[in-house]
């Protein structure tokens, strides 16, 4: 088994300090890894990254961490990405990492991902230049996302996002935002891969737990829907079901709290 350990949208700025770390001291012993998934700041300044790096930096496990919409508000996303970076974590952005964790090869593949809707009610890449521009940020980070799940040489493979690949865990958003929340691309992308889990956050209001098309189980992690430190989700080395599945009902995930 793998422990993967993971949280979104922590916010961070001064006065949230401490808020996680007393959890994050025992993380060794509970988990292999920690994923971030976005949102990380508030505003996406470097001062508040520097609390992040405080908060989330010189961990017993490695940290691998996206960027979300919070993070890039600011325009400053390089400056944030080089703070987290000196403190240890590993900000991916279509691209992967391996990790060599238990006698397996631990892969994760990760982009922030964007927005566009889910079948049937999506943008298209028709109209104004506007519009066709927003959805090819979407499918650009679909193919990048892609890209990097099939490169990567892994026994146990994850995909994390910010934004949702899946409508299942925005239950509880306004149906109207959907568009902005997330991609069903991106679930395309994960279902091209023999992905084992999808991490996202971003969806405050919507709950824990989904299903892409093709079986592969998602996980919203974002800090109001899991309302933790961190959730810690068993992964084994078994190759990963491919046919859909009820939500939460999935072999080898095991979903272990620790409060905040």
């Amino acid at each position: 088994m793998i422990r993967v350990a993971a949280v979104g949208d922590v916010h961070m700025d001064v006065d949230v300090l401490g808020r996680y770390r007393p959890s994050l001291e025992q993380l060794g012993e509970r988990a292999d890894v920690l994923l971030l998934a976005g949102d990380l700041t508030r505003h996406g300044t470097v001062n508040e990254a520097e609390c992040v790096a405080r908060e989330f930096g010189d961990l017993p496990v490695p940290v691998v961490a996206v960027l979300g919409n919070h993070d890039y508000h600011s325009d400053q996303q390089r400056e944030v990405t080089k703070v987290l970076a000196a403190a240890g974590i590993t900000v991916l952005e279509g691209d992967g990492i391996t990790i060599s964790c238990r006698d397996m090869k631990f892969g994760v593949a990760g982009i922030k991902g964007f927005g566009g809707g889910f079948a049937g009610r999506c943008a298209s890449m028709f109209g104004e230049q506007e519009i066709k521009d927003f959805v090819r940020t979407t499918e650009r980070a679909a193919t990048r996302l892609q890209a990097a799940l099939l490169a990567l040489d892994a026994d146990v493979l994850v995909a994390l996002t910010h934004y949702a690949p899946v409508p299942d865990t925005l239950l509880g958003e306004p149906l109207e935002i959907y568009p902005f929340l997330g991609s069903y691309l991106l679930g395309q992308a994960i279902d091209s891969a023999p992905t084992s889990l999808a991490v996202h956050g971003h969806a405050h209001a919507g709950v824990e737990r989904g299903v892409t098309p093709g079986g592969v189980r998602v996980r919203n992690v974002a800090h109001p829907v899991i309302r933790q430190a961190y959730s810690v989700y068993q992964l084994d080395a078994a190759p990963p079901a491919r046919t859909p599945v009820s939500q939460g009902a999935g072999r080898g995930i095991d979903s272990l709290s620790h409060d905040v």
